[in-house]
């Protein structure tokens, strides 16, 4: 786990991208992000609301690769429905209805997913076996 300063998944995958470059080895772009979508899994995107709060604004699964551009997909995002009397945001974080890819490979680690995200996503294996 790491921090990246971006404003956006999109924006800190540039970043990533750029800093191979400026390291002065001389590799081919396509195979710099073959590298950085091989590595990173999951973006959690943390904003500053306009109350001054910070909070996770979005997250975002790597996928894979399309000729040269790593693909995305936003899994979770939040929601604003305004503000507080006090002028905090009040929001909620939702699912996108995508289903998370990694979601199979933790499943078959046998990783223990909290409640919220099992009734979500539940594992098409246990499924299979109703």
């Amino acid at each position: 786990m790491t921090t990246v300063h971006a404003n956006t998944p999109r924006d800190a995958l540039a970043r990533l991208e750029t800093l191979v470059l400026m390291s002065g080895i001389d590799l081919p772009v396509k195979a710099i992000r073959q590298q950085i979508a091989g590595a990173i899994n999951i973006f959690c995107q943390l904003n500053r609301l306009r109350d001054g709060s910070r909070r996770v604004s979005s997250i975002t699964e790597i996928t894979g690769m399309e000729g040269e551009t790593i693909t995305m997909q936003e899994i979770f995002v939040f929601e604003s429905e305004g503000a507080g009397p006090d002028g905090k945001i009040i929001g909620q974080f939702k699912p996108t209805g995508i289903r998370p890819k990694i979601l199979d490979r933790m499943f078959s680690m046998g990783l223990q997913l909290p409640a919220e995200i099992q009734s979500l996503f539940p594992d098409p294996r246990m499924m299979a076996q109703r």
